[in-house]
């Protein structure tokens, strides 16, 4: 059995790379396919915590080096898998990582989980970084939309693409037989994210205020937590600004059973998102497991979860007039709803969940490691 040394973020803080840490941590088909030891990439303590620098966290640093050096040393693993950041200084902090192990004799592998290497690649000395990191290792990324981000320095024959999936959401009705969504007499959008300008918000809120305009009938729900960049009162603000009254509700954060009822009341989601990091977000298949049209954009490697017209629709980045229209699309039209909902519930259960996460996550750990 293969020894493999996992190096992965594991939450708290809870955000998307960890959550998939945490279900291979747990992942029964993963720890009995290989003999598997992890270690806690993580420093931060919160999602505010994230790309700041500070003594404790320089601390954490030293101590999680001298924990993989231990690591390696004792155990021999016939591989290593990281889950590194891809620019900025976090990319910097896991270089340090992966020349460590490299120099120890390791083979890696790396599974992003972020985009960014493109916008840095022309910095002569991010340039410089990226060609000795992407030297002699194997890479898996969540969508071949997310390659050209990476192509300058990778080869095609050293990827691999590996969709992330999610466990059931389980709950106390058929997927297919929502009780809330039948009794819906005015269409329920759902926006879930935190509070942050670039997931989108602030342009849901314009595009809400045109429909309102044109008298179409919708209620909006903002579920997610707050931020310093923006918290309740200044969402509220923001509704007051555009008159939008009871149609634009932020219902806080919500979690396990409350979070579903979210979902099962919701006729359409809308995640109108350009934030720069913008991956693959695991909202976008909850609501695809629930049977939830989708309207988003083309951000990351979201065109490889959404069928634009098929299972929902994408729109460009922070085209409010754009969003208007799709979301007008579907609120005006409940068989598209539906259709468009069965469509992303297949797509659902065929290529993203945890199940077919594990398969191909083994397939893939399995071919890199086989000539160690």
């Amino acid at each position: 059995m293969k020894k493999i040394l996992f190096i992965l973020h594991l939450p708290p803080p809870v955000h998307g790379a960890a959550m998939v840490g945490k279900y291979i941590h747990d992942s029964e088909v993963i720890n009995s396919e290989f003999d598997c030891n992890y270690i806690n990439l993580t420093t931060a303590d919160s999602l505010e915590d994230i790309g700041k620098v500070g003594m404790r966290k320089l601390t954490a640093f030293v101590r999680l080096l001298v924990k993989i050096k231990r690591a390696v040393t004792e155990q021999k693993p016939n591989l290593v898998y990281i889950t590194p950041n891809s620019a900025g200084g976090a990319f910097y902090k896991d270089f340090v990582v992966v020349m460590m192990l490299k120099r120890m004799g390791c083979k890696v592998v790396v599974h992003f989980h972020n985009k960014g290497v493109s916008k840095r690649q022309e910095r002569m000395f991010d340039d410089l970084l990226y060609k000795r990191f992407f030297k002699g290792i194997k890479v898996i990324l969540l969508g071949a939309s997310l390659y050209k981000d990476v192509e300058k320095y990778v080869k095609k024959e050293d990827f691999y693409i590996c969709p992330n999936g999610i466990p059931p959401m389980n709950f106390h009705y058929k997927q297919n037989d929502s009780p809330f969504k039948s009794l819906n007499e005015v269409p329920r959008l759902l926006f879930l994210s935190n509070l942050i300008e670039s997931k989108g918000v602030i342009v849901l809120l314009d595009a809400l205020k045109i429909l309102q305009d044109k008298g179409v009938s919708f209620v909006c729900d903002f579920v997610g937590g707050e931020t310093a960049e923006m918290d309740a009162k200044r969402f509220n603000v923001e509704v007051e600004k555009r008159g939008l009254g009871e149609k634009a509700v932020y219902k806080g954060k919500k979690h396990g059973t409350d979070k579903l009822m979210e979902y099962g009341r919701t006729d359409i989601f809308v995640f109108p998102t350009y934030y720069s990091n913008e991956c693959f977000p695991l909202v976008l298949l909850e609501a695809m497991e629930q049977g939830i049209p989708c309207v988003t954009t083309n951000e990351g490697a979201i065109c490889n979860i959404i069928d634009d017209g098929a299972n929902g629709f994408i729109v460009k980045r922070k085209d409010v007039h754009s969003l208007v229209d799709k979301i007008e699309t579907l609120l005006t039209d409940k068989e598209l709803r539906t259709r468009m909902g069965e469509n992303g519930r297949d797509k659902f259960r065929k290529e993203f969940t945890l199940e077919v996460f594990e398969r191909k996550f083994v397939e893939i750990l399995s071919q890199v490691s086989k000539d160690s």
